[in-house]
């Protein structure tokens, strides 16, 4: 299957501004894309991409004082599966884990796991480890929190999502990271494009998705906290430890961002 994917963003600053974006497809996705996600901007301005730590590409930017609008509009070629699932997928112990798994077992800006280890063995040190583990993880935030855009806030830390029990994507994926990494299994935050193919379409606006991998069975697998089901049509964007490593956009100076739309649609057969 082909979807098309793209955004429209467009920031009002108030003197020349330095930015960094996180826009493209990953790089484990470029060949399937059939038409390029190229960044434009209007005005036109230089673009400098670069690869971070993480392997994801970002893009370097000063916008002009004033307004810019950046956008990109891609077609790329899908699977047309859902995600994989694993059941009997194994738990590695800690000492046995590959050296580049080790750093998400690690707190990190949004995911405290100082104050959710009590609380992530009282809830599933009894459940089977490995994939059954977090899949039990999933089910509990995916029934813990409430899903609303009004509670979005870009400071709230997994514990506090977990207290308050509501948020929206980025909040489930940060809990159910935290209680992973909490109970010794790797996991990293994922951002990316997920529209609604193969379900029943959202009344709502199409924004960006976040949701998570964990490293269970020797691999990475995907894993979605929010909509806790398997889904067609995932399209990553980048990788992190949190969503503090792959923000879609970083300035460096007084800049609002006054429009924004991302679309995700499958391109039907003619």
């Amino acid at each position: 299957m082909k979807i098309r994917l793209g955004y429209e963003l467009t920031y009002q600053s108030a003197q020349p501004t330095p930015m960094i974006l996180n826009l493209n497809v990953h790089y484990t996705r470029a060949a399937d894309l059939v038409r390029a996600d190229h960044m434009m901007t209007e005005p036109w301005v230089p673009l400098t991409l670069y690869r971070d730590s993480f392997g994801n590409w970002c893009t370097r930017l000063v916008a002009p004082a004033g307004v810019i609008r950046i956008t990109s509009d891609a077609i790329i070629t899908d699977r047309g599966v859902p995600d994989p699932v694993v059941p009997n997928a194994p738990l590695f112990s800690v000492e046995n884990l590959p050296e580049e798994t080790l750093v998400y077992l690690l707190g990190s800006r949004y995911c405290d796991t100082e104050h959710l280890s009590e609380a992530a063995w009282k809830l599933f040190g009894g459940t089977t480890p490995g994939w059954p583990r977090v899949q039990a993880v999933c089910d509990f935030v995916h029934q813990h929190l409430k899903f609303v855009y009004q509670y979005a806030r870009s400071t709230k830390t997994a514990s506090e999502a977990y207290n308050e029990r509501q948020g929206v994507c980025r909040d489930f994926a940060h809990l159910a990271i935290s209680f992973c990494r909490c109970l010794n299994i790797p996991a990293r935050y994922c951002t990316g494009y997920l529209g609604d193919i193969g379900v029943p379409p959202v009344d709502a606006p199409m924004d960006f998705s976040g949701w998570f991998e964990a490293y269970v069975g020797g691999t990475w697998y995907t894993f979605d906290a929010r909509h806790n089901v398997p889904r067609i049509g995932r399209v990553l964007i980048a990788r992190g430890r949190d969503a503090a490593d792959v923000a879609i956009s970083m300035t460096f100076g007084p800049t609002v961002l006054t429009s924004f739309k991302v679309w995700t649609d499958e391109i039907k057969a003619a």
